[in-house]
């Protein structure tokens, strides 16, 4: 009776007996039982590791993926951050020496979501949570060692406080790897780090172009959904729903290509793109082809800022408001001479613009500074370019939920 007695003591202590998450050197961290099963993760990743398929990793704090460590995140793993502000914002950091290969498929895409987000592996759509509730976390920050234009040829993210040297990106490798990330959802981020600062749903500094980044996903983030700050890397599929700030960033001479992009403005979407110029001595500009965009009342479909560089091509815009009534939304403008001059001399460029113009509108009160003679009026539904919204649907809950139906 004693060695029964025993045993049943040992066996009740083993079933309630959990670990600390630290996932440096056990891929498969154990769950604490106030989480609901969830493998609570809160130290950096300093060796290789893999997470799960069919797993919900929590994040209790900003995890990095330091110098030499790859992780490895299969198909269908959700990753769910903590609530958290200021230097407490949970994210995921991949440094500028340290890889993520997450790649998700069709039917088992990867996703980033809050703890307050109710969903389970094998589901696509929140069974709680809004697309429009944003800034119950961080975010997805990539960091990597191709050229950027700034004061320096290295420098902080925002995002991450000084003292984090982590946070460093930039170098002069245009082709280097931070691994790769495919099917991704990223949603309900953009947590305040202070000031009016937010975290983006996907940052991407200083990355090169030995990185994949395809089929991608931001919805509902407090910040940007995606920016780039230098680099040189080039995504496809993208689409950002819902952001609160500007849907597409690109700062610092990101001399990449963002090539098949949709838009679905929300109600707090400042700008559809956002394009600055360098920061630095070093010039570059980037491509954005093949997109569409859905405006709202409160969204200018592009500001090209400080000197801004690029091509913009083949893209479709509608929904968009009258200027006179919006207080100047609704208009892709050039701010300041050096945007002005750099497209009087085709550094910065616009070819095959397609736009459903709102009744009585004219195309040059939409494009302005002299960026009309680049765009087309056409009916709804009959424009000629755009983005392939195909590519999103079984794994985006944009496209599930209907928010392209008219795209």
């Amino acid at each position: 009776m004693k060695n029964l007695k025993l045993l049943s003591m040992l066996a009740f202590a083993a079933a309630f007996t959990f670990t600390s998450c630290s996932d440096d050197d056990d891929d498969d961290p154990t769950p604490t039982p106030s989480n609901g099963g969830n493998k609570v993760i809160t130290e950096n990743i300093t060796s290789n590791t893999t997470w799960k398929t069919g797993n919900v990793y929590q994040l209790g704090s900003r995890v990095t993926v330091t110098d030499g460590a790859t992780l490895t995140i299969e198909p269908g793993v959700i990753i769910k951050g903590e609530a958290g502000s200021g230097a407490n914002a949970t994210a995921l950091v991949i440094s500028r020496d340290g890889k993520i290969m997450a790649n998700g498929t069709p039917d088992q895409p990867i996703i980033f979501t809050s703890v307050a987000d109710e969903i389970e592996p094998g589901m696509i759509e929140s069974p709680n949570l809004d697309p429009t509730t944003n800034g119950l976390w961080g975010g997805l920050i990539v960091l990597g060692n191709a050229p950027i234009s700034a004061d320096a040829q290295a420098i902080q993210i925002e995002g991450i406080p000084p003292s984090d040297q982590n946070g460093l990106y930039g170098g002069t490798d245009p082709n280097d790897s931070s691994g790769e990330l495919s099917y991704i959802s990223i949603r309900h981020g953009g947590s305040n780090i202070g000031e009016g600062n937010e975290i983006n749903g996907l940052t991407l500094g200083g990355v090169g172009n030995g990185t994949l980044v395809e089929n991608i996903e931001v919805i509902a983030n407090q910040d940007d959904g995606v920016e780039w700050f230098g680099g040189t890397v080039n995504a496809s599929n993208v689409v950002v729903w819902n952001s609160s700030d500007d849907a597409l960033d690109t700062d610092q001479a990101w001399a990449g290509t963002v090539d098949n992009f949709a838009v679905v403005a929300g109600e707090g979407t400042d700008h559809a793109m956002e394009v600055d110029g360098p920061e630095g001595s070093m010039n570059a500009g980037h491509t954005v082809r093949n997109g569409s965009v859905r405006g709202v009342e409160s969204t200018q479909l592009g500001d090209f800022r400080d000197g801004a560089r690029g091509s913009f091509e083949n893209i479709y815009f509608f929904n968009f408001p009258d200027p006179s009534n919006s207080d100047n939304r609704g208009t892709l403008e050039l701010s300041g001479s050096e945007s002005q001059t750099n497209f009087a001399n085709g550094d910065l460029s616009f070819s095959n613009l397609e736009i459903t113009l709102a009744s009585g509108l004219a195309l040059n009160d939409v494009f302005l500074d002299g960026t009309d003679v680049h765009a087309t009026d056409v009916p709804a539904g009959q424009n000629t370019v755009g983005a392939d919204v195909s590519v999103f649907e079984g794994w985006s809950w944009t496209s599930l939920s209907g928010a392209l139906n008219d795209f």
